[in-house]
């Protein structure tokens, strides 16, 4: 049985829990029709929890194929801009709450700090020139991680996010405190990835994720929710290198399908983003 629903103290912090709410007391016939109601309005909830990241990505692109090659304003500057816009219009026309700000905040903050160094090692690299960066890396690179927050954070809220059983906390800071480490340290130590992986499964393989979509709550197992986030991950990174807002090496020449392998990078970033949201998140109290 799923642990006892709790509804979230900032459900009304949007306007979308109106819109929510007015969905949800829809009653459709039993049977087929309330299948498909239920699978739409998933499909909804998805994309409004996508709301930043999708944003973000439609400027990656449309930027690429109309921005001006000679305009004053360098094309990354310009993303910088319009992500901080985008974000105070979200707050502005309550969009989002301040509690999700704030894990936006977070997020710009350990990814920024994250892309510095890779950027240095040659992991990847901005191509274009800007004004608004810090080293090599453009700051609109931060909000890139930060829509993985935002995600996480409105996901958690939207879906009643419940878990059963969840590890003690304590351990989870420390693998994802392990994880983040190792993004820097493999490249003069061994990798640990693999380590990482097996603690991972050790610590989570019998937790459920519980959440409710419209009346019955439903589970899946978390390890397996975390790969298929991770996959739409890597399929938006995708996007990302084609509109050539960044690169990996061997892309110089020509876009070319991002490697399989960088799933399990975003499948151990998304532990790391999964424990910053459980303490930031107002949802987290329903874990313990």
């Amino acid at each position: 049985m799923p642990p006892p629903r709790v509804t979230p103290e900032v459900a009304g912090a949007t306007r979308f829990a109106a819109v929510r709410a007015w969905l949800e007391a829809y009653a459709p016939r039993p049977g087929w029709r309330a299948w498909l109601f239920e699978f739409l309005l998933f499909g909804f909830k998805q994309g409004w929890a996508c709301l930043f990241g999708a944003l973000l990505l439609a400027l990656l692109f449309a930027t690429h194929l109309l921005y001006p090659a000679q305009a004053p304003l360098a094309r990354y500057d310009f993303l910088v801009i319009a992500a901080v816009l985008i974000q105070v219009a979200m707050l502005a026309f309550r969009l989002e709450s301040l509690e999700e700000a704030k894990v936006i905040l977070a997020f710009h903050v350990v990814g920024t700090a994250m892309e510095v160094f890779k950027t240095s090692q040659g992991s990847w690299l901005y191509p274009e020139p800007s004004l608004l960066r810090i080293g090599g890396v453009p700051l609109f690179s931060g909000f890139m991680y930060a829509a993985v927050g935002s995600y996480i954070a409105r996901i958690w809220r939207i879906f009643d996010f419940r878990f059963e059983p969840y590890p003690p906390h304590r351990a989870t800071w420390l693998l994802a405190a392990a994880i983040y480490a190792n993004f820097f340290t493999h490249h003069w130590l061994p990798d640990a990835r693999w380590l990482l992986f097996a603690a991972t499964v050790l610590l989570f393989w019998r937790t459920r994720v519980w959440f409710t979509v419209w009346r019955r709550p439903r589970w899946m197992p978390l390890l397996s929710g975390w790969f298929l986030v991770a996959l739409f991950i890597w399929g938006a990174e995708n996007i990302g290198t084609f509109s050539r807002a960044w690169m990996y090496p061997g892309q110089e020449k020509g876009w070319t399908l991002v490697s399989p392998a960088k799933l399990g990078a975003w499948y151990l970033l998304m532990i790391i983003s999964f424990v910053l949201v459980s303490t930031i998140h107002r949802g987290a109290r329903d874990a313990r």
